[in-house]
């Protein structure tokens, strides 16, 4: 597979997988939580789906060892497509050969959870010298529509250095978030990032833009991760060595996406997910609408 390769474009992406998933138990005592399907697709593929869209062509998966299942899932299975081809099942092994040819996948072990600029940091040795800068996306945060990836490819390649994605969010509900502290672009849903709060008392938050689970960023990060000191727990904080690399003239900018979002990290968000994408199924959408319809009118 070939992918972009310049300095302003990004051929891999980074994904970090390598959680218990312990509010998804017990399902994920067996089943890795970002195999859990919405509707008929687990939530990886999906962002496997979005980093191929903006032209990756390559992701590197970050999991534990006990999770290598994540990785297996985007190998083929000629078995499995050699049945349902003889039943002529075509509709169904289109769906089951779609994962495996989106983009090429491999593993980095991340032996022990350390943080998330710990897990990134474990993917540095599958990269290139091709890869100037790495996407990093969160399995956990489906950002919708697609698309917010190459609109930070566009700015990266405008304005250079890093680049994030960012909600714009109410400020009495602020709180929970990293909340950046930024200055105007003359686009006004790209901002200038001098520095990051985490979880500010919404009187003290510096903007309303808080970080997502999306990140284009120069290769420079890894000396970063090298160079700051672990947190609480000895973990190291992805956030902390963007902050190393602003206070060092390291442009970084955020984009502000207009978009929607879904959490699937805990299982209130993972269920609107699965209604929210069902509902746009033409095979399960309408009967569903019609039961939750009903189901509300009549609950208790």
């Amino acid at each position: 597979m070939t992918g972009p390769t310049s300095d302003n474009t990004f051929r891999t992406a980074i994904v970090p997988a390598a959680g218990l998933g312990t509010r998804f138990l017990p399902a994920t005592k067996a089943v890795p939580k970002e195999l859990l399907p919405v509707v008929d697709t687990p939530g990886i593929e999906l962002v496997a789906d979005e980093a191929a869209q903006a032209g990756a062509a390559r992701m590197v998966v970050v999991t534990s060892p006990d999770k290598q299942s994540v990785v297996e899932y985007f190998r083929n299975r000629p078995d499995l497509e050699s049945t349902l081809e003889r039943k002529g099942k075509t509709a169904l092994l289109e769906k089951v050969r779609r994962a495996p040819a989106l983009l090429d996948v491999e593993v980095a072990i991340q032996e022990e959870a350390l943080g998330l600029g710990h897990a990134v940091a474990q993917a540095e040795p599958n990269l290139t010298d091709e890869d100037t800068a790495v996407a990093v996306l969160l399995p956990d945060d489906l950002v919708l529509p697609i698309g917010v990836l190459s609109k930070m490819a566009e700015v990266r390649a405008r304005h250079g250095g890093s680049v994030l994605c960012a909600f714009d969010i109410p400020k009495e509900q602020i709180s929970p978030y990293g909340v950046f502290d930024v200055t105007d672009t003359d686009d006004a849903d790209v901002k200038r990032v001098h520095g990051m709060v985490e979880k500010p008392a919404p009187e003290e938050a510096p903007s309303t833009y808080a970080a997502a689970g999306r990140y284009l960023l120069d290769r420079a990060i890894f000396d970063a991760l090298r160079r700051i000191e672990p947190g609480t727990g000895g973990e190291l904080q992805l956030t902390d060595a963007v902050a190393l690399l602003i206070a060092e003239g390291h442009p970084v900018h955020i984009v502000v996406h207009r978009g929607g979002r879904h959490d699937l990290g805990n299982p209130g968000g993972f269920l609107r997910a699965a209604v929210d994408f069902a509902l746009r199924n033409p095979d399960y959408g309408p009967s569903l609408r019609d039961w939750l319809k009903e189901r509300i009118e009549n609950a208790d």
